[in-house]
């Protein structure tokens, strides 16, 4: 026996080195069918399959612009692992030969239905882990209810500075940075791109989102240039659809610079009012997480808008095989380029696929959960948006760079507006060190940024 299983051992470990490894409710009650791979040499005691719940909006205003590319992300980025179609390190079918299995739940409904879909997953023995929210409400109140019952619970995409700062969590990750780097890698793209530009106005949700969004975008104005003035905050409902008379008010104030964290149907009705009254004619528009709107919005968008797309994802992600793999096998299923959530659900799931081999290959056998975590925390993985690191939250929160270009005309063969201007923010310039809030961080001046 301890020949066989010395073998087995010795073939995993050459399969790792070669591929270079260091409605709201359930949709579907059962996992949905996926290729089942050609395995590789099987970790000892590995079960038949991984089952994943995914929880993102399948209905609802966030479902198009966010939920539902989520949804899709992860379905053709499990089938291509699966098939063992992915680069290096991730070109081992499924995860360490193991196939994944996936169950779709709609995140809609609010905070109280997510925590009760998320103890119900969490009493299915099937399920062996979840990977959710879009919304920062969701994610604050599901993250507790994964501690309570002590299960592995990976956010993929929700923005709160909160979640790991306000607490730490042993079975909660989160695979994307926090909402500080839309805020502070804007205001120091808008300063430098607009040094003239002083007089700056705010137009967001009135909601965590929007708020957390504007009041750290301009507390990083103030600190960075004495000569800001804030002309004029507006604070408009969640899916007011109705924006005029804060328009107005914007347009009165003489703002040079008009800062939107805007998105879904909120941020189209913005664009085809302001252009109806002629906003952008004097102001320029900053938007934080704009990116993933510009096929859509096309046209609409005028030369100057500085794009923000949540990190290094879509049109600014950084060139490289994984990349180019992400692009490939998204476009051919659904015909569109991906968008900032499908990179987020990459992150996710090939931060997943890493840390259960890492544990695999430092057991010698199928890892428990507690061997999961262990290796999950503080993980450096590569990934479509460059090299992913958990290293805020104790090891559980990922950082990532802010980009920012700027609008240059839209390529009409490409249906996409062009971006030039493209500046880079590494992760040691936008995020808070370990310890430290966000808030903090800004009102005491970035102390230990690593800007350039």
């Amino acid at each position: 026996m301890d020949t066989v299983k010395s073998f087995i051992l010795l073939a995993l470990a050459l399969t790792w080195l070669l591929a270079g490894c260091g409605g709201p409710g359930v949709v579907s009650q059962q996992p949905t069918a996926t290729p089942t791979p050609i395995r590789s040499p099987i970790v000892p005691q590995a079960p038949e399959a991984v089952t994943v719940a995914v929880v993102t909006f399948l209905t609802g205003s966030a479902a198009e612009p966010f939920g539902i590319p989520a949804r899709n992300g992860a379905q053709v980025i499990i089938d291509a692992l699966n098939a063992g179609d992915a680069p290096p390190p991730y070109n081992t079918p499924g995860i360490g030969g193991v196939p994944v299995q996936v169950i779709y739940v709609d995140e809609a409904g609010g905070a109280e239905k997510q925590v009760q879909e998320l103890r119900r997953l969490y009493a299915d023995p099937q399920v062996d882990l979840v990977i959710g929210y879009i919304s920062s409400g969701d994610c604050l109140a599901a993250a507790p209810v994964a501690e309570e019952l002590k299960k592995l619970l990976v956010v993929f995409d929700c923005g709160t500075s909160r979640l790991f700062e306000e607490r730490s969590y042993r079975y909660v990750f989160r695979t994307n940075a926090h909402q500080a780097i839309d805020s502070i890698g804007g205001a120091r793209y808008l300063l430098s791109e607009r040094p003239d530009a002083w007089r700056v106005a705010g137009i967001n949700q009135n909601y965590a989102w929007g708020q957390d969004s504007w009041a750290h975008f301009r507390d990083a104005l103030y600190q960075l240039d004495s000569r800001i003035q804030i002309v004029s905050e507006q604070f408009p409902k969640l899916g007011a659809g109705d924006y005029a008379a804060e328009l107005d008010m914007i347009q009165v104030s003489g703002a040079q610079v008009i800062h939107t964290s805007f998105w879904g149907q909120d941020l189209n009705a913005l664009f085809t009012q302001a252009n109806a009254q002629g906003t952008f004619e004097s102001s320029n528009l900053l938007l934080s997480v704009g990116e993933y709107a510009l096929p859509e919005l096309g046209q609409r968008v005028p030369d100057g808008t500085m794009v923000g797309a949540h990190g290094p994802h879509g049109v600014l992600a950084p060139p490289g095989a994984l990349n180019d793999w992400l692009n490939r096998i998204y476009r051919q299923q659904y015909g569109a380029r991906p968008v900032y959530p499908v990179y987020h659900m990459a992150q996710a799931l090939l931060g997943v696929k890493s840390a259960y081999e890492k544990a695999a290959q430092a057991a010698g056998v199928w890892p428990d959960q507690a061997q999961v975590i262990e290796a999950f925390e503080h993980l450096v993985y590569p990934s479509p948006s460059g090299e992913i690191q958990l290293a805020l939250g104790q090891g559980h929160q990922a950082v990532e760079p802010a980009v920012y270009g700027t609008a240059s005309g839209y390529d009409a063969k490409t249906g996409e507006v062009r971006l030039d201007k493209i500046v880079v923010y590494p992760a040691g310039c936008v995020n808070p060190p370990q310890g430290a809030s966000t808030e903090q961080w800004i009102k005491d001046g970035f102390p230990g940024n690593d800007c350039p």
